[in-house]
């Protein structure tokens, strides 16, 4: 996938780029269902995008095939004008485009997935740079609760978030890594299809980002939160994995010439081999069974979603 990985990133490594822009690019490749929405926030405006690819058994087309969500997860793909270029941040939206022009491609050439797959992103140029330890965060015009109402949708059985997450001393590695699984408040533990997907994927062992249980809860109650890789989890029931791309060392969000197209094409490939499993109903994000056991020895910790007492 590294031919789309490179188009997309030279698509949005402009000044002037937006939503309508990427529209287009999708729709002279072949994709038909594609929502642009620009949403003003207190610093700024950034359009939303999703993108739905029909399957041969997906909900779109009548079928009960599952439906993956590809959510790309950033503050912007730019910080101008305190910074020239495309942004390490950027690089979740640049893995989730990338996996729809690869679909878009392979319907092209006759080959379309058991499942819909829903991929969705948002963008913004000259996105704000908070300040964050041990290096800068990229901010976003919009707040975290505007960004899952528009990138979060029902059809979604499932969720991959994709987020640049080089900005701690955890996750010390350098390509990409998935996280345990939440639902409904709870970490979970890593679904092994996934593990299994990956190391097909890779040809190496499995990379796993660690999460605790402050970093599924919403950002705005003063906690801690790894980045948003895990903010999805707060809009739905459904199960949700983040895919971390990740550096040996901590790098600025802000930070241009950090983006890494080698370690993109293999999350974005990942996502895409995750999407033809999970759409023949052969790929789990966690297990039924223990799920049970769970809600009925302890429930789900919905309160955890929430911003809690005073919030």
């Amino acid at each position: 996938m590294l031919k789309q990985v490179i188009e997309i990133m030279e698509l949005l490594d402009s000044a002037t780029v937006d939503g309508h822009k990427v529209e287009r690019y999708l729709r002279g490749r072949g994709l038909e269902d594609i929502e642009v929405k620009t949403i003003q926030g207190e610093r700024g405006s950034t359009d939303f995008i999703k993108i739905r690819v029909p399957g041969k058994g997906g909900k779109a087309s009548g079928g009960d095939a599952p439906t993956l969500g590809v959510v790309g997860r950033l503050g912007g793909v730019g910080a101008r004008p305190e910074q020239i270029g495309l942004v390490s941040d950027a690089d979740g939206a640049v893995t989730a485009l990338s996996v729809a022009l690869k679909l878009a491609d392979m319907q092209a050439k006759g080959d379309r997935l058991p499942g819909d797959v829903i991929v969705a992103t948002h963008i913004c140029p000259d996105a704000p740079i908070q300040p964050h330890k041990p290096v800068p965060f990229m901010g976003s015009p919009v707040d975290i609760a505007t960004m899952n109402r528009h990138e979060i949708d029902p059809e979604m059985d499932a969720v991959l978030s994709i987020d640049t997450t080089k900005g701690n001393r955890v996750a010390n590695f350098r390509g990409f890594a998935i996280t345990p699984t939440a639902k409904e408040g709870w970490v979970l533990k890593v679904s092994d299809s996934l593990l299994d997907i990956m190391e097909m994927v890779t040809g190496q062992p499995p990379k796993v980002c660690p999460i605790t249980t402050q970093d599924i809860t919403p950002y705005g109650n003063d906690l801690d939160h790894i980045n948003s890789i895990m903010q999805p989890t707060n809009a739905t029931d459904r199960p949700v994995v983040g895919v971390a791309i990740t550096t040996e060392v901590p790098v600025p969000g802000c930070g241009t010439g950090a983006s890494h197209p080698t370690d993109i094409e293999a999350a974005a490939r990942f996502c895409l081999e995750v999407a033809k499993f999970f759409g023949k109903g052969l790929c789990s994000f966690y297990d039924e069974e223990e799920w049970t056991n769970i809600a009925e020895r302890y429930g789900p910790l919905r309160h955890l979603q929430t911003l809690g007492k005073g919030g």
